[in-house]
């Protein structure tokens, strides 16, 4: 463990977010406190046009993290006894919208708190959770997700890393790819394969690995947009305790199902930060360029961004589709593929109207990174084929 890790008895219990605590009441109180907390410094470092994962900005969100977590806004929905206020979801999606607003960012560990954490909380030991949530919450320790291979990307079932049970340790061999954050994670949720003869989809158990243990290569992936929020983790003899197990053995899979099940419930909200970049594009298209004209007077220019709009809308409305459905008690399902390909799509439309129309101003900064970082976007989270079969099969009800 962590020897910066607080002890568990430092859980801090906060109000819980009943339904007598009105959405008017808590935007007014989260809106006070984005206004005290959420400064003009911190705004700058963590919007820059740097590279959003350079270790500077990286540790202005960690002390941010923190700032959150300690007044209780860094994941609301969790239960009280780990750190959150029991929010409901219409809290929650109130608090998204008021970040978003301001653009204020969330934890670091966003996939961690966002997936490992509820998949942690259903099928944890006791000392599992007392021993990861608070300080994952909080960011003092750092999680990636070991699922995705060199030969198993969207496929999980296709894994090849192996663990195999010594005694009271498994020995860890094999490599996965594309960790977000892997170079910086303290712990990693990792899928192996621990049952050779069982079918694909049940020889596969999770462990929760301490990436300071002897064996274990983290090697930062540079992508073409120049930031390395990813890597390659490499895993030779790697002894890692029978304790670390998550659920049961061979019974991964169902932990990687309840795992990917948040993942797509979450992507429902992605709409807020896509509208304000559109948002921030209208207003960059408004301004005069240097040549003194406006893009916005262009006819070509207005067409591309209504485009951009209606994109932008319809991904809004798809998702609180989604999420009123979620707000009867319905599960989230396989709908959730959808708003990921909408996401997706207008995201990279975007990024490329901004080059079109904001001209050579555009190609270097933010606009530019962003355009570079968009290709990632129809692969990281589930491909778009990927997508498009689960839309079909299981949306639409076509065959196979």
């Amino acid at each position: 463990m962590n020897p910066n890790t607080p002890s568990a008895f430092a859980v801090p219990r906060f109000r819980a977010l009943r339904h007598e605590t009105t959405l008017h009441e808590f935007r007014f109180e989260l809106r006070a406190w984005l206004a005290a907390n959420f400064t003009a410094d911190i705004e700058a470092a963590v919007q820059g046009s740097g590279y959003a994962d350079a270790d500077d900005s990286f540790a202005v969100k960690r002390r941010w993290n923190a700032t959150l977590a300690d007044a209780g806004y860094a994941a609301i929905g969790w239960p009280v006894e780990f750190g959150g206020r029991a929010a409901g979801l219409q809290h929650q999606l109130a608090l998204n919208e008021e970040f978003a607003f301001v653009g204020a960012p969330g934890p670091v560990n966003s996939i961690g708190v966002a997936n490992i954490a509820p998949a942690i909380m259903q099928y944890g030991t006791s000392q599992q959770q007392h021993q990861f949530l608070w300080p994952m919450l909080r960011g003092d320790t750092i999680w990636s997700q070991g699922m995705s291979e060199p030969e198993a990307g969207s496929d999980l079932a296709s894994l090849a890393c192996r663990a195999e049970l010594v005694g009271d340790h498994f020995v860890v061999n094999g490599q996965k790819t594309w960790n977000s954050n892997g170079h910086r994670a303290d712990w990693c949720q990792l899928y192996v394969r621990t049952n050779l003869e069982a079918p694909r989809h049940r020889g596969i158990s999770a462990l929760l690995v301490d990436m300071g243990t002897p064996g274990i290569e983290a090697r930062p992936i540079r992508t073409m947009a120049g930031d390395t929020g990813f890597s390659e983790l490499f895993f030779t003899n790697v002894r890692i305790p029978r304790s670390a197990l998550l659920g049961e053995i061979d019974q991964g899979w169902s932990v990687a199902t309840n795992t990917l099940s948040h993942e797509r419930a979450g992507v429902a909200s992605l709409y807020l930060n896509t509208r304000r970049t559109f948002d921030r594009l209208l207003a960059t298209a408004t301004k005069l360029n240097v040549s003194g004209t406006r893009a916005v007077d262009s006819p070509i220019a207005r067409n591309e961004l209504m485009r951009r709009y209606i994109e932008v809308r319809n991904l809004e409305f798809i998702a609180k589709r989604t999420l009123g459905a979620a707000l009867q008690g319905r599960a989230p399902g396989a709908e959730g593929s959808i708003i990921k390909l909408a996401w997706s799509q207008a995201s990279q439309a975007l990024s490329r109207t901004a080059i079109e129309i904001l001209g050579i101003e555009a190609m270097s900064g933010r606009w530019a990174q962003e355009l570079l970082s968009s290709t990632s976007l129809s692969i990281a989270g589930g491909t778009t084929e990927v997508n498009k079969n689960i839309i079909g099969e299981r949306v639409l009800g076509l065959p196979r």
